[in-house]
C-alpha cells in the first residue's frame, strides 16, 4: 500500500511541483513520517517545511499568471519528476522501500504531469476560462497532498 500512496504523492507533484514535498517535509518535520534513519532525514529538518512552502506558495501564485509556461516543458517537466521522485521516495523509506517509492514517485509525476494538463485544459474549456481549473487543481493538489500524508502516517 506505501507504493501507492508514493505514487499518489508523485501525482500531486505533477500537478504542482512544490506542494508534494512540502507537504512531505511538515509531515516528517511534526513527527507523522519517520524519516530520521534515512538519506531523507533533511525533509524533517527544522526550515525545510518552510522553505518548501514558500516555494508551493510562490508557485500557486505563479501558476495563475498567463505568462507561465506549460508544465510539460523540460525545465518544469524535469522539476516534477524530480520532486514527484522525492517525495515518493521518503513515503517507500518509512517501510525501507526507498526505492521503490522512487520509482513510484516518478511514475505518478508524469501521470500527474500529462494527466492534470489533460483534466485542467478539459476544464478550462467548459468555463471558457483558465482560472477556474486551475484553481481546481491547486484545491486538489492541496487537499490530495494532505489526505496521502495523513494516511501514511
Amino acid at each position: 500500500m506505501i507504493i501507492v500512496f508514493a505514487l499518489l504523492i508523485g501525482v500531486v507533484a505533477g500537478l504542482r511541483a512544490m506542494t508534494a514535498p512540502a507537504a512531505i517535509a511538515w509531515a516528517a518535520s511534526l513527527g507523522w513520517l519517520d524519516l530520521s534513519q534515512t538519506p531523507l532525514a533533511f525533509l524533517g529538518y527544522r526550515w525545510a517545511p518552510w522553505i518548501l512552502s514558500v516555494l508551493a506558495i510562490g508557485e500557486l501564485i505563479t501558476d495563475q499568471l498567463p505568462s507561465t509556461p506549460s508544465r510539460k516543458v523540460p525545465v518544469q517537466f524535469v522539476t516534477r519528476i524530480v520532486t514527484g521522485g522525492l517525495s515518493g521516495a521518503a513515503i517507500g523509506a518509512t517501510s525501507g522501500s526507498l526505492v521503490l517509492g522512487l520509482v513510484a514517485g516518478v511514475v505518478g509525476a508524469v501521470i500527474g504531469t500529462y494527466g492534470g494538463a489533460a483534466v485542467r485544459a478539459r476544464l478550462a474549456a467548459s468555463f471558457g476560462r483558465d482560472l477556474p481549473a486551475a484553481l481546481i487543481e491547486d484545491v486538489a493538489a492541496v487537499g490530495g497532498a494532505l489526505l496521502i500524508v495523513m494516511a501514511v502516517s
